[in-house]
């Protein structure tokens, strides 16, 4: 039976999920599920919640708890990784807060814009290291990353390692569902094709029993019968441009120069932009965080378990027992998107059975779609490049070149807030903190980075 591996344990709600979802397959519930974590307290909560989640569905897999990343990979044959470097405290913050003095405002700052940079700067290192420690410990393992800035950390860690990968999301499975609902069609009833890259992949086709769903779905927003205010920002591009993206309307406003505006203000309200909703979700997580792990000591939150819409379970299972399954995920585009940039990250479809995973073929973009994943695409090459090579000045230039940064700050705020977010941050990104020489990942002996930052 499979080891599967849980990088970032303690994020317990999400553990649950993934583990939940392997059990409720025959074929994978006498697996190994060795958690992983840096925090030694949430570490324990996570191994409870584990043995209670074998009880609920009678299952006995063997259940590993370590602080070690070597004995968490030693033999592993999938490793999922759900880790955040530097937390809500202190480095979302610094992501926020430093940012507003400039007058810069976001919303998720998870993805893309100058919050995404930087917790890819932080992340990258991190992620590359302990696919370093695999290619030694578990080389034919499979990674299924699901740590945001999606694109950018897998892009690097498949460029930058010699692992398997592929980067998972839920925003195509669920953002189309209430689109169907609206116009009376069960979502489970609806055939689509979506492709782009993450948070900003297209709903290419929308059909129910070979209909066309999205005049009907133009009709009801173009009249007002559906205008629910949470969905006001992807509603309006998708009556510009023709099509659905996938990822929420807060996450999209920052993505592109036109819905956050400080000269604009009135924008925000217009299109009800959430600002500053991400570190509200974090403190409202972190207060719950007591609470929730005295309930699965308990046992309470077990009675009524089932599959939830992620993707790894999925995988597993069908690389386990050769039974395919589809997906949408994160991999390099190797001819797969023809106008989009080679070797860039593309989301596409993935047919997995025993031969792994299989990117299927997308072909041609209409050019208005491909022309905006390439205005993201540009901050995301930057961001790796930099990692990669260690070249700081394209940081400066990932940051010159983001959609949303380059519509509200002159260039010399750019780099003053370039700056300051790698003075806030410190040894948060050793690849760039202090002295960095050398060639490669442009660290030498003395440049402090530690074992996890990726650098040889």
């Amino acid at each position: 039976m499979p080891k599967i591996t849980i990088v970032g344990a303690g994020s317990v709600v999400f553990s649950r999920n993934l583990i939940s979802d392997c059990l409720a397959y025959p074929e994978l519930r006498n697996s190994t599920f060795c958690l992983f974590d840096i925090d030694e307290g949430r570490l324990k909560t996570a191994g409870v919640m584990a043995q209670q989640l074998a009880k609920a569905w009678n299952a006995n897999p063997r259940i590993e708890g370590t602080l070690d990343p070597r004995v968490a990979f030693d033999g592993a044959d999938y490793v999922i990784f759900t880790f955040q470097v530097g937390g809500y405290e202190p480095s979302t913050v610094i992501d926020f807060e430093i940012p507003k003095k400039y007058g810069l405002r976001q919303t998720i700052g998870d993805t893309l814009g100058i919050g995404g940079i930087f917790r890819a700067l932080r992340t990258i290192p991190v992620m590359l290291g302990y696919a370093y420690l695999m290619e030694d410990l578990c080389p034919n393992a499979v990674i299924l990353n699901y740590v945001n800035p999606m694109a950018m950390n897998t892009w690097a860690l498949l460029a930058g390692s010699n692992m398997r990968a592929i980067g998972l999301c839920h925003s195509v499975q669920g953002s189309y569902r209430h689109l169907a609902e609206a116009i009376g069609v069960n979502p489970d009833e609806v055939n689509y094709t979506c492709a782009g890259i993450n948070h900003m992949a297209y709903y290419l086709t929308l059909e129910h029993d070979g209909e066309d769903l999205y005049p009907r779905i133009f009709e009801k927003v173009a009249n007002g019968e559906y205008a629910p205010e949470w969905d006001r920002v992807r509603l309006d591009m998708m009556m510009r441009i023709g099509y659905y993206i996938t990822e929420s309307s807060e996450h999209f406003s920052e993505y592109v120069p036109w819905y956050i505006k400080g000269s604009q203000p009135e924008l925000i309200d217009q299109f009800k932009v959430p600002l500053d909703e991400y570190p509200r979700r974090c403190v409202s997580q972190n207060a719950s965080w007591n609470a929730m792990a005295d309930d699965l000591a308990a046992g309470k939150g077990f009675e009524d378990l089932h599959q939830s819409s992620e993707y790894g379970s999925r995988i597993i299972h069908a690389i386990e027992t050769g039974i395919p399954t589809l997906v949408h995920g994160n991999v390099l585009n190797d001819h797969l998107i023809d106008n989009l940039p080679d070797g860039c990250c593309v989301e596409v479809p993935c047919y997995i059975d025993r031969n792994g995973i299989q990117p299927i073929k997308v072909g041609t973009l209409p050019p208005h779609l491909a022309a905006m994943n390439r205005s993201n695409i540009n901050v995301q090459e930057l961001v790796v490049n930099a990692v990669l090579t260690g070249t700081k000045d394209y940081v400066y230039h990932a940051a010159m070149m983001d959609p949303h940064t380059g519509a509200e700050l002159s260039l010399e705020q750019i780099w003053g807030l370039v700056d300051d977010l790698f003075d806030a941050h410190g040894d948060m990104i050793p690849l760039f903190h202090g002295h960095h020489h050398g060639e490669g990942c442009g660290c030498g002996d003395d440049c402090g980075c530690g074992d996890d930052c990726g650098c040889e």
